[in-house]
């Protein structure tokens, strides 16, 4: 039979070598020896090529007669097809048909064809590997393995397999290499079926295996910034984050999923992947995750029903994420996050009282600054809590990346107006949550004992500090291409502390200006359209607290404050601030 090489590719060398290097081309490629796995006989065969290369290019006359031969055919190839052709032996290929009509090939005995397979593996050619072999495996083959032409089948037969598993495994990590991680995992996947199918070889199965393990994430994150349309593909990468979640036992768990990577790593990932699903998804996702329990996934529950509340006129939800809020606030101060809630619910008092059991010193200054000459801090949280929404919840939600944020038009909705007239009065709800202690110079509050349903103490507690992260360094071989320089980032900023490694409120620094450079709205507007909304609040008359907000510019950009370098893991904010929290 002939085989497409030539014996210049053999031994690795182009058709300009000289003699000594021919020699030592040769002595390399017989003290290189294939895996382990092969048979003394695959081993043998190869040898044997590489013996009858080096006997006809080591003798200056039968290498004459044979570039002579090669030559031949390479001006041939160039006259029919002059864009194509290439000179043999330089490793310069074509494609189509040329290919099997012009490339170079050599005659080979049925038992050397094993050998060939090796070699052609050596080259890189794991395709051609696939194409020559898989028949070989075939009912009813042509070149008669079953009938052992090839030699005994009870030794060829586990070295096809073998070889086909192997070009599998290695067309997958190049694939990978090339940033197409859905085909890495078909191939590998491929080569496993095979394996398993097989029975055979499962130290090499255990490799792809973990090929696979290490692969998920990146195909986690290809498939779900697929289109909306391809819905069955976004679910299969949906379907593979749940099983990674399962198998770390949540978030910041501590499970090993073979992936490689750490807790930091991990939640980097997360905060990576959420601008690739919904608001509707994200709320799915993580109110599952939150009931492990897990502080992580609660607060990023919280984000996906308050933006979801908002965005869809919905305040049960924003409700919702008050409840949840409330539990995360035993253990971490998230009452700016509270009095957001409060205010979106119409109750300004409530909001208020949130407020003053804030230590969040920057943000409590904005809000302070934008609210003078009122009695109360409800101007300056209006600002706040609408700047805080366009700029740092609505950008992780693909739905909601591009929405305006408008405190008017939210709360002109009758939709709303008709849930919060409809609410209980929220000093009933709150009257054992705060306790007011007063000191010489602020006032302070506690929250009120009860026992938390996460059993543990503080998730962080360095308010307003900015940490850095360590470079990523995620399992044994990370692949280059877009999401391996996503892995590896040296710097993770923050506006604000963390949830157990989550960015929350950023600070009034991170939204005191405008990206369009507009000046923020005085003191004085900002009274003139929330004096109705304070005596509203306190009426309890909610029909018509749009029109107290009138008036008004909404929703205008920032300089986001909470992204961070670009091609890291948390592309679009940050996950980890003080990686102590995540343990804590």
């Amino acid at each position: 039979m002939r085989i497409p090489l030539d014996y210049y590719r053999i031994l690795g060398l182009p058709i300009q070598a000289t003699a000594q290097q021919i020699s030592q081309a040769y002595r390399d490629r017989t003290l290189q020896l294939p895996r382990r796995e092969y048979s003394e006989a695959a081993i043998a065969s190869r040898k044997t090529l590489l013996e009858k290369a080096y006997g006809v290019l080591s003798d200056p006359e039968t290498r004459e007669e044979y570039d002579a031969g090669l030559i031949a055919k390479a001006y041939q190839l160039q006259e029919q097809h002059p864009s194509v052709a290439g000179a043999p032996g330089t490793n310069q290929t074509v494609t189509g048909e040329t290919v099997e009509a012009h490339t170079p090939t050599i005659e080979i005995d049925n038992d050397q064809l094993l050998g060939s397979l090796l070699i052609l593996q050596e080259l890189g050619e794991y395709e051609l590997v696939l194409k020559l072999a898989q028949p070989l495996l075939e009912k009813g083959d042509s070149v008669g393995l079953s009938q052992g032409k090839l030699g005994d089948p009870q030794l060829v037969q586990p070295d096809v397999v073998l070889t086909l598993a192997i070009a599998c495994l290695e067309l997958g990590r190049e694939e990978w290499q090339q940033g197409e991680y859905e085909n890495a995992a078909m191939s590998l996947e491929t080569g496993q079926q095979l394996l398993l199918q097989e029975g055979l070889f499962p130290s090499v199965r255990g490799e792809i295996q973990a090929d696979l393990y290490k692969l998920r994430p990146y195909r986690i994150l290809e498939l779900l910034a697929l289109p909306e349309e391809k819905a069955i593909e976004r679910r299969k990468g949906l379907r593979l984050l749940q099983e990674m979640l399962q198998e770390r036992r949540g978030i910041d768990g501590t499970g090993n999923d073979q992936s490689g990577l750490g807790i930091d790593d991990f939640l980097r990932f997360i905060q990576q992947l959420r601008g690739y699903l919904t608001s509707n998804q994200q709320q799915t996702l993580f109110e599952a995750e939150a009931r492990r329990p897990s502080a992580v996934a609660t607060y990023l529950a919280v984000y996906a029903l308050l933006a979801r509340g908002f965005a869809h006129r919905e305040p049960a939800l924003i409700a919702r994420a008050k409840k949840m809020l409330m539990r995360l606030g035993k253990r971490q101060d998230v009452h700016l996050e509270q009095g957001v809630c409060a205010l979106l619910l119409g109750q300004t008092e409530e909001a208020s009282r949130a407020l003053e059991l804030s230590q969040e010193y920057e943000p409590l200054a904005f809000i302070r600054e934008h609210s003078q000459n009122s009695p109360d801090l409800l101007p300056g949280l209006c600002l706040y809590g609408e700047r805080w929404l366009q700029e740092s919840v609505f950008p992780h939600f693909r739905d909601l990346a591009n929405q305006k944020v408008s405190l008017k038009e939210y709360f002109a909705d009758q939709q709303v107006q008709a849930y919060l007239e409809n609410l209980p009065d929220s000093s009933e709800e709150t009257s054992n949550q705060w306790t007011v202690v007063p000191s010489q110079t602020t006032t302070y509050a506690t929250v009120g004992s009860s026992k938390s349903i996460l059993g543990q103490d503080r998730l962080s507690n360095g308010q307003g500090s900015q940490t850095t992260a360590e470079p990523v360094t995620v399992g044994s071989r990370w692949p280059s291409g877009a999401l391996a320089n996503g892995v590896s980032q040296s710097r993770v900023n923050s506006d604000r502390f963390t949830t157990n490694g989550v960015s929350t409120l950023p600070t009034a620094q991170g939204i005191s200006h405008s990206s369009n450079g507009s000046e923020p709205q005085t003191s004085q507007d900002l009274e003139s359209k929330t004096t109705g909304l304070r005596s509203h609040g306190r009426r309890r008359r909610r029909q018509s607290l749009g029109s107290f907000l009138g008036g008004g510019k909404s929703g205008k950009t920032l300089d986001s404050h909470n992204s961070t370098a670009s091609g890291g893991w948390s592309r679009g904010g940050s996950l980890v601030k003080d990686s102590s929290s995540q343990r804590s």
